[in-house]
């Protein structure tokens, strides 16, 4: 998300501190070229406008014109009135001082909204709360089938209609029922439409009337760009909006709707929808997506993630083994897997400060081919192999090819790699400890 964007923010940046200071010519082409890249990322007009006349009116006031530091300090306004154009703060979900917790998701027809309950329903168990997932989109063919699916792979129960029972009062059935089943969040799938209608609006109008929601949020296709502000707008004008969802935004490189819908609307937006994976919902933080437009990356992202997915004790053990030369290739296989949870190879590089454009240069289909090959030869070795490489022969070297579905040639460099790894690591640990003593 943002890639144009980001791209043509970073070379204006880059040519500003190419400057020994920022004259007032300076600063109105840095200013120009702000404004084409986010009208060309599809950011809307007004908010443009907005935006950079804002950056405009604090970089004259501050004094940042003929001085050193000029063009860094263009930099540090621009990032604060993105944030403001954003929402300044994430706008976490809200939970009911009594359960339970009602949750509407509305939205257009093909915006994600029966997934994305899966993924809320899946975020809140997370939290500790316990969450019923409720079918209430009986128009849509296989609309309460595919949300009967998601919640197996959840493991997390699916309430849907009985005979006759419209969709607000089915909605309002489960939530009473909710306490008594020991259910704490009620996660409701509502039904859309390819077009916004009088009749949607009544039966959203109703369930609101009916089931008190603590959250009513709008997911909408970021790659719809400014038709995602359009409807937001008309849900806006009918329902009391509490947040919004934009999912598909990792294929949408231009991101103009999440510029534009909280000035647009007043509506925060409280999730990106990150992937197809049940796992793949973000919470929105305005400073760190204003922090990877200019880009300087997002580590704290990086570290949720890696805080959530990765074993802390196993990782110590094995960085207690590395430290020792006792590090095998089970570990090196066991470290693999876990950096593979946390997403796509260039997606965790894009979160480095100074790593983006690396990030645009690995391909992502190559580079899940080669992790994928490492795994199938490492995974094709014996314990023994695993633990010493330096024994693997010619004809061990053909049987892990044939049984990974590589080459012997593959095989060859990964052996010859890990051994020289090995090597390096025991010859480099013990010249350390043997400089550690004559320090003593």
């Amino acid at each position: 998300m943002f890639e144009q964007l980001s791209d043509r923010l970073t070379g204006t940046f880059d040519r500003l501190r190419g400057k020994p200071r920022v004259t007032d010519s300076d600063l109105d082409e840095a200013l120009r070229d702000i404004r084409v890249a986010l009208l060309e990322a599809d950011v809307n007009y007004a908010v443009v406008k907005d935006l950079v006349s804002r950056v405009r009116e604090r970089a004259k006031g501050q004094d940042v014109l003929q001085t050193i530091s000029g063009a860094q300090q263009v930099v540090k306004i621009v990032h604060d009135e993105l944030m403001a154009t954003l929402g300044s703060t994430e706008s976490p979900l809200q939970f009911a001082p009594q359960p339970p917790t009602v949750i509407l998701l509305v939205g257009l027809q093909g915006s994600g909204k029966t997934t994305t309950a899966a993924k809320i329903a899946s975020l809140v168990r997370k939290k500790g709360r316990r969450p019923v997932l409720v079918a209430a989109d009986p128009y849509r063919p296989a609309a309460v089938e595919q949300l009967v699916t998601l919640g197996k792979q959840l493991d997390l129960p699916v309430r849907m209609a009985s005979a006759r029972e419209q969709p607000p009062e089915l909605v309002s059935r489960v939530a009473a029922e909710a306490a008594r089943d020991s259910r704490d969040v009620v996660v409701a799938d509502t039904a859309g439409r390819l077009h916004i209608d009088d009749e949607m609006m009544r039966e959203l109008e109703r369930m609101v009337s009916l089931t008190h929601p603590t959250e009513i949020l709008l997911v909408a296709d970021a790659m719809t760009g400014q038709d995602a502000v359009r409807a937001a707008s008309e849900f806006r004008a009918r329902l009391p909006l509490t947040g919004m969802i934009l999912t598909k935004v990792d294929g949408d490189a231009r991101g103009g709707a999440a510029l534009s819908i909280r000035a647009a609307t007043g509506v925060p937006i409280k999730f990106l929808g990150t992937g197809e994976k049940l796992d793949a919902l973000e919470p929105f933080h305005p400073d760190r997506l204003a922090g990877r437009i200019l880009g300087m990356g997002d580590v704290l992202t990086l570290v949720e993630r890696a805080q959530e997915h990765v074993d802390q004790k196993q990782a110590e053990e094995q960085a207690k083994k590395f430290l020792e030369a006792r590090f095998t290739l089970d570990d090196f296989l066991s470290q693999l897997k876990q950096v593979r949870k946390l997403g796509p190879l260039s997606q965790l590089l894009s979160m480095v400060p100074g790593m983006q454009q690396v990030a645009k240069q690995v391909p992502e289909a190559e580079a899940e081919r080669e992790l994928t090959k490492l795994e199938a030869i490492i995974s094709s070795m014996t314990t023994a192999e695993r633990v010493d490489p330096a024994i693997i022969s010619g004809s061990r070297r053909r049987r892990i090819a044939r049984g990974s579905g590589t080459t012997v040639q593959d095989v060859n460099q990964f052996v010859a790699l890990q051994t020289q790894m090995r090597q390096l690591r025991k010859t480099g640990f013990s010249r350390f400890g043997a400089v550690g003593r004559g320090r003593r």
